[in-house]
């Protein structure tokens, strides 16, 4: 009877995991060696190609002689790190790739610690072992000292090494092993991971935990899990549960599907062990058991981490709303945001007290960003909040906020710079070192608030070459106030569309975000302060005609180019009395509305002086 193995691949930002499911795919006859194919196979999302890392957790599966090896790709991120709490409750063993260079980095740590408690015992591979400059003995050492840190168990302190290269496609024992193939990457999982444990229990009910969902345009709601208990032909009737054991539904099931290679194929059966995706079930989502119609207990749980950071999203009520977008309505925005957080169960939504608003919650601005991007390629057009920590207070009314591990490696010359501005934001010092090639490794914990906004900055102060990693680390008491943005903003006084002239008069005052001729409106931010105060400002401002000289046009005017904000940089620029308005043409700040009668004051204001 063929044998079962299902590894998940865990691994930090950029340690090159996508890449080796390339190979292994390849390897495993996924394709054929003369087929074309895109290399980053896994990262499907267009997103995902774009930043170059992955989002979404991916399954897939390759056959090795006898034996089917089911692998899910998870994300690297740390804002992602809900996807993988869920996926590790799908596998029995799991590769731990680590760069042979970088060595075990903040989300390494992460993912290490959820896969220790759940008792699996990793395959540590150290990869990119090809490179002038890796120190794969070294980084040995400190992943096998991380291990102890962690509470790994004796048995779990016994792990397998293998040594690779993802990019040339070859796996070895030894550091100066043959440099062949990744024969011996598939032999470790063979001999290393188990199979699943519910392969003693096929005789019983039918019973899996729903772990992903995602949408079909053909087949509507699809849910991904692995089968726990028991076998499932298509057409026969299971019912889902809830998580407190409420019954949701019963359904025939339409459509049984399994992972071939990149595809997602109908299938006859399935049986305990395999990992399946379902579709017919509309009323069940992520945590949910898919079961027999005899079973009335659902599969527990497990609890992931709860968000830290939250937004506040609104209709864009700007006057330029509506001329970009066509979902626009408050009840459209609603019904999004709600089926986005089924699928993805480390956003939360909750409707505030404020009309139109909801507030978005999640691990980090990169995991918000993303989903404000992939609302905006639909159509939408929003407001967004600046981003704002979510405290809670201990059992003895102390408030407590997210304090995040943050590891840097800058060049020497810069390590004091960097030094300054953490402690400016409340960051403690643990740990610098050096870290080879004239850098240096500085590692922080510091509130997550005070890094929002921060990552800019920190790119400036290194001349580009730095590079940060943050993982949330644990709850700390509040540390207090810490100082907001150093530049105020310039700020439109009327509705019309920008000239060159205005725009050059108004350089000296700061940076600018706009061009000429496009359409600005009272209260939109148009640059950046080079002073710490807000100014009002007149961009659209002509010329003025005289019979000493004419107006002329504005193609002698050399205007510096604007500076173009991405939306994770509109979302950490902005102060608590600003939003950014999203469309899917524009990225656009601006400040609140004005209440009437604070409206009725500064003109008031305005007209004296």
């Amino acid at each position: 009877m063929p044998s079962l193995r299902n590894i998940a691949i865990i691994a930090h930002v950029d340690h090159g995991k996508t890449t080796l499911v390339d190979q292994m795919l390849a390897q495993g006859g996924a394709w054929r060696r003369n087929e074309s194919h895109q290399e980053r196979a896994m990262d499907s999302n267009a997103q995902e190609r774009e930043r170059g890392i992955t989002i979404l957790a991916k399954c897939t599966s390759i056959v090795r002689g006898e034996d089917r090896i089911n692998i899910i790709d998870t994300p690297g991120h740390a804002d992602f790190g809900g996807e993988v709490e869920r996926i590790l409750g799908m596998v029995d063993g799991c590769l731990l790739l680590v760069d042979a260079l970088e060595g075990a980095m903040p989300q390494t740590k992460f993912v290490l610690t959820k896969a220790l408690r759940r008792g699996l015992k990793p395959i540590v591979v150290l990869n990119k072992v090809d490179r002038p400059n890796a120190r794969p003995s070294e980084v040995l050492n400190d992943t096998f000292d991380l291990f102890a840190a962690l509470g790994a168990s004796d048995e779990q302190l016994d792990f397998p090494i293998v040594y690779a290269s993802g990019k040339e496609g070859w796996a070895t024992l030894t550091v100066d092993g043959e440099r062949k193939d990744l024969s011996v990457l598939f032999d470790t999982i063979q001999r290393h991971v188990p199979e699943p444990e519910p392969l003693a229990r096929i005789d019983a009910p039918f019973s899996m935990l729903v772990t992903m969902l995602d949408y079909d345009k053909f087949l509507g709601r699809v849910l991904t899990g692995r089968v726990e208990s028991g076998r499932l032909k298509v057409g026969e009737t299971v019912l889902s549960l809830s998580r407190d054991g409420k019954e949701l539904q019963r359904a025939r099931l339409s459509k049984l599907l399994a992972y071939r290679g990149l595809d997602r194929v109908p299938v006859e059966s399935v049986e305990a062990g395999d990992i399946v995706a379902i579709a017919g079930l509309d009323a069940t989502t992520v945590s949910d058991t898919v079961a027999a119609v005899e079973v009335t207990t659902p599969i527990p749980a497990t609890p992931i981490d709860p968000p830290t950071l939250a937004v506040t999203v609104t209709i864009n009520d700007s006057p330029l709303s509506g001329r970009d977008g066509d979902k626009v309505q408050s009840r459209v925005i609603r019904e999004r945001l709600f089926r986005h957080a089924e699928g993805d169960v480390a956003i939360r939504i909750t409707e505030t007290a404020d009309k139109d608003a909801y507030e978005v919650a999640g691990r980090g601005e990169l995991q918000l960003g993303v989903l404000i991007e992939t609302l905006r390629r639909e159509g939408f057009e929003l407001s967004i909040s600046r981003p704002r920590v979510l405290v809670q207070k201990d059992e003895n009314g102390q408030l407590m906020e997210p304090i995040e591990e943050v590891t840097v490696d800058v060049d020497d010359a810069y390590s004091g710079a960097v030094i300054e501005k953490m402690s400016l934001r409340k960051a403690e010092l643990q740990d610098m070192r050096p870290s080879g090639g004239d850098k240096t490794r500085i590692i922080f914990l510091a509130p997550a608030r005070g890094l929002v906004g921060y990552h800019g900055e920190f790119m400036t102060d290194t001349r580009g070459a730095g590079v940060m990693n943050r993982v949330f680390h644990g709850w700390a008491p509040y540390k207090g106030e810490i100082a907001g943005r150093r530049h105020g903003a310039l700020i439109a006084n009327e509705l019309g569309e920008a000239t060159a002239f205005a725009l050059w008069n108004l350089e000296d005052r700061g940076t600018l975000f706009i061009d000429p001729g496009e359409s600005v409106y009272e209260g939109m931010v148009i640059g950046e302060n080079s002073r710490p105060d807000d100014m009002e400002v007149n961009p659209m401002k002509a010329k003025k005609l005289t019979n000493v000289r004419a107006s002329g046009k504005d193609e002698s005017i050399r205007l510096t180019p604007p500076r173009r904000m991405t939306l994770e940089q509109a979302i950490a620029w902005i102060e608590d009395d600003e939003l950014v308005e999203v469309t899917p043409k524009a990225v656009r700040v601006r400040k609140r509305w004005l209440d009437p009668n604070e409206r009725k004051r500064r003109e008031k204001m305005t007209a004296g002086s």
